[in-house]
């Protein structure tokens, strides 16, 4: 369990525990996972906690060696360690940039590609990404967060049509706003919110949604208040119209104030 130090991953390594799952906790920061892998023994399983941080790609190997070490196998990877820093895209310094890409979209997928062949070889495994609406329909000032919520949903979908015959499960979960969150809290704390008709959902319900995807191998969740599913097709449709109907939503505005308030909103780190 990936980026397990706060937000949803804590609560999604609670669910998991509460399923009886025996869980590996990784993230940044070390003394909240000794804290939760603490709790998550009180329920019943083994946990472990193997702080990394992923957006160094050199220590994918350590967190799996690490994990393999303590509770043995992996047979359930579910990531989602993620970082968004909302700003204009030409603000952003190439370090920025590649520092998303590589938290985002690439640890993801070279942990994966680590631990797929030891699944495939036992029979049995499933894998979970931990993607957004974001990456459903982009919105302004959010692009390299975008592009790599966007690339998790083409990873599930492509991994689910290479290894359809197989019995390892992918599954993308796709949260819209998350209302008790550290990205909401930083925003309500900033004087903002987030326009209504974007939806709203909570860490809990995004684990319950989370743990609903690995036992039905659902192919992807999005979790959401309010229908987005027919919005989101119509956009397939009919592309340059979606384009004058999504703004009507408030995203781009709300995302606007945002970027603007950069100074005083630190990015949403899901670590």
């Amino acid at each position: 369990m990936t980026g397990a130090s706060g937000g949803i991953g804590t609560v999604i390594a609670r669910a998991l525990a509460a399923e009886g799952v025996n869980v590996a906790v990784s993230g940044r920061r070390e003394d909240v996972l000794d804290q939760l892998a603490q709790e998550l023994r009180g329920m019943g399983v083994e946990a472990a906690a193997v702080p990394a941080d992923l957006g160094d790609l050199s220590q994918i190997a350590v967190v799996v060696e690490r994990t393999e070490g303590v509770l043995g196998p992996i047979d359930l990877l579910v990531n989602n360690a993620g970082i968004e820093n909302t700003a204009s895209f030409v603000q952003l310094a190439p370090d920025e940039l590649t520092a998303m890409v590589d938290l985002n979209l690439t640890a993801p997928m070279l942990l994966t590609h680590r631990v797929l062949p030891a699944m495939l070889s036992r029979g049995a495994g499933h894998v979970v990404f931990v993607s957004s609406l974001a990456g459903k329909r982009g919105v302004a000032y959010n692009e390299p967060y975008n592009a790599t919520k966007g690339g998790l949903v083409l990873l599930t979908q492509s991994l689910r049509a290479e290894y359809a015959s197989s019995p390892v499960g992918f599954s993308v979960v796709c949260p819209g706003w998350v209302a008790d969150d550290g990205m909401f809290q930083r925003v309500t704390d900033a004087g903002m919110s987030a326009p209504r008709l974007l939806g709203r959902t909570t860490t809990e319900r995004v684990a319950t949604k989370v743990v609903s995807a690995i036992k039905g191998d659902l192919p992807e969740v999005i979790v959401n208040s309010v229908p987005i599913r027919g919005v989101l097709a119509f956009g397939e449709l009919a592309p340059r119209l979606i384009e004058r109907v999504v703004p009507v939503f408030g995203a781009d505005r709300f995302y606007r104030r945002v970027s603007a308030s950069r100074g005083r909103l630190a990015p949403s780190d899901r670590e």
